[in-house]
Order: C-alpha cells, then structure tokens, then sequence
C-alpha cells in the first residue's frame, strides 16, 4: 500500500487555483479610508486605518511613512491644544479649557494630563441639557444658545458625537456655556457638569397671577413632559454603552406600555448606536444584524439604509477571508462553511462557488487516498 501524501502537500497541489486576494487589493479599502478620514478632520480614525494597512502589509513603505506622519501631526495637535487649555485655566476660562481638553481625548483617548485636568479644575462648567427635535442642527442650536452658527464645533466636541451625521430625535445633548458670549437658556435651566444628561429640559417657574377666581389655572407655559424614571434608566445605560442592558429593559417597558412612543423613539436610537459600534468594534454578524432589525423596524432612520448595506458588504467579506484563513490551515470543512454563508448572502459572488468546488474536490482526493 502506498503512503498518502501529507495532507499539506495536497492543499499545495490541488487547492492552488483558490482565489486568495493579493495583499495590496485587501488593503486598498483601508488606506482609501484613512485619506478620507485624515482630509475629513478624523486623525485618530485615520491612522487606526493606517495600521490595518501595516497588518496586512507589514513591510510596507507607504505606510509606514504615513502611519509615522500621522502619530506626528497628532502628538503635535495634542500639545496645542493642552497649552492652550492650560493657558485658558489660567485666565479663568474653564468652558473653553474643557473644549481643548475634549479635543485632546478625542485624538488621545489614553492621555493622563487631559483626563487630569478634566477632572479637576476644568470641571465645573454651567451647561444645559438639551432635547433634539425634529429639524436641529448643530448649528442651529449653536446659534440659538451662542448666537453663533460657526460655535456648533463646540456642542459636537462636548458630547462626542459622531462626525457627518445628523442629529437623532429624542436624544440628549449638553450645551456648555462659553466665557464671552451670551448663553441664551431659551427657557433651560442651567444644570451641574454631573447631572445625568437624561432629564428633560426644565422651565422657570411662570409668574403667579394678582388672582386666580375658584378654579381657575394659570395659561400652560410650556412645561417639559414628566420623565418616566424606568426611561431615565434606560437613557443613562445607552449613555454608558451598555446596550444589551437598554435593549432588555426597553423590551419589557414596551411589554407593559406599547403605546409609548418615547420609548419606540429610545429603542431606534439604541439600536443604531449599537449597530454602529459592533461595526467599528468588527463585529460585522452581530453589527449587521442589528442595524437590520432597526431598518425593519423604520426603514428611513437616519443613514441605516446605507449602514445594513454596508455591513452586509463588510460581513460577506469578513466570511470570505474566513474561509481563505481555515484553507491555509488545512481546515477544509470549514473553508466551505465560511464561503457558503458568503453565497447565502450574495449569490453571485465571484469567487466563493469556485473555492467550494475545488476545497470539495480536495476533500474527495483526501478520501481517496486514506481508502487505499
């Protein structure tokens, strides 16, 4: 009986016709994406791509060029802006110190000194806590407290928001005050830095008239709609990203009071921020299913038509490379259990029918060969 050849030895001879993408194309989307991050203000992002780059393509020069340039431009904003908001604690301008600080964290998440002075004499800013409705901006809420549609950068860097996209419906957001320039409240009371950012928006106390005849009530003043404190719960975990947590509880508020649409409105919103974030964190199964659910749920929600698709893109992709990694590792089977989730989502796909049929043909040689 003859010896069956190693079975690595088979992989080399009969799967050589497997398409395995050449580095440089795996890595054109990342270093696309890092221009376009870097050109739209987004440093940190950008160069988080640059490093992908370097993983798929460790010898690359381009990159190591541009990852070095980068970490450079960052390190020397980041001094900027922490002598500049040391020089505005210095004048006693703790609102404009804590924007700079906000910008250093935003490109160095991890810096002590920022986070320091945060926490100490940055720290007590007078601010507000506003509600998003239906047609606001950031400009548009710049100029309603500042006066000053150009000081929108400020409300963006205070509450972290994602850049390029609009404002969501029902979400909350802290407007700080800003040494120099008038703070119309329009009506907010002014809160502590430490205030949950889940209270709603709360009016003075309307003037009580010379007299009231029996019954008689003062004109409605606006007053803000009560806070359900099961929805302040709620609210406070989608703020501290715990998700999970918001979405189990939402299910059983909604359970008991199906007709709430604040909470529907919460749900949304819960599911796009999460969705959104198991993308960035590269969980493109769980990622896509959840942006799927919220699309079936509203399907004009903000930008998560463009979101589904492209995290199906990312999660096809994602199978692909799968199966490519178990064929190199000799893990046939489940090389062509990855690459038919990949036909199972895009039927069409140009390369993983052909890979199933030869990772197939390997597998019946293998058997072959084991039976003589």
């Amino acid at each position: 009986m003859r010896r069956a050849a190693p079975l690595l030895a088979v992989v080399l001879l009969l799967g050589a016709c497997v398409t395995v993408p050449p580095r440089e194309e795996m890595s054109a989307p990342h270093r696309a994406r890092a221009r376009t991050l870097e050109r739209d203000g987004q440093l940190r992002a950008a160069l988080l791509e640059w490093k992908v780059v370097r993983t798929i393509e460790p010898d690359n020069a381009e990159a190591r060029a541009e990852q070095a340039r980068l970490e450079a431009r960052i390190q020397r904003r980041v001094s900027e802006r922490l002598a500049e908001a040391r020089a505005a604690l210095g004048r006693g301008a703790a609102s404009e110190a804590r924007h700079k600080l906000l910008a250093v964290l935003a490109l160095e998440p991890d810096n002590a000194t920022a986070a320091g002075l945060l926490r100490g004499s940055a720290r007590n800013v007078d601010s507000i806590i506003h509600t998003v409705r239906a047609g606001e901006t950031l400009a548009s809420l710049a100029e309603r407290y500042y006066g000053d549609r150009a000081r929108s950068e400020v409300i963006w860097e205070t509450n972290r928001l994602p850049p390029g996209r609009p404002l969501v419906i029902g979400s909350t957001l802290r407007i700080p005050e800003i040494p120099g320039l008038p703070f119309q409240t329009a009506g907010s009371k002014p809160v502590a830095p430490a205030t949950s950012v889940s209270v709603a928006i709360a009016t003075p106390t309307p003037p009580a008239p010379a007299r009231l005849n029996g019954s008689e009530r003062p004109p409605a003043q606006d007053e803000p709609p009560e806070v359900n404190p099961m929805l302040a719960d709620i609210r406070d975990a989608v703020d501290r990203k715990e998700y999970a947590t918001a979405l189990a509880d939402l299910d059983r508020f909604l359970a008991l009071n199906p007709t709430e649409r604040e909470a529907y409105e919460l749900k949304k919103l819960t599911l796009y921020r999460q969705g959104y974030a198991l993308i960035e964190q590269k969980s493109y199964d769980d990622g896509y299913k959840t942006l799927q659910q919220l699309a079936r749920i509203q399907p004009d929600y903000l930008d998560v038509t463009s979101l589904v698709q492209q995290a199906r893109r990312q999660v096809i992709d994602h199978h692909y490379q799968e199966g490519i990694r178990h064929f190199r590792e000799e893990r046939l089977q489940e090389a062509i259990s990855e690459w038919r989730l990949v036909l199972s989502m895009d039927a069409q796909h140009p390369n993983a029918r052909r890979n199933i049929e030869q990772a197939e043909r390997l597998l019946e040689a293998l058997e072959r060969r084991k039976s003589r």
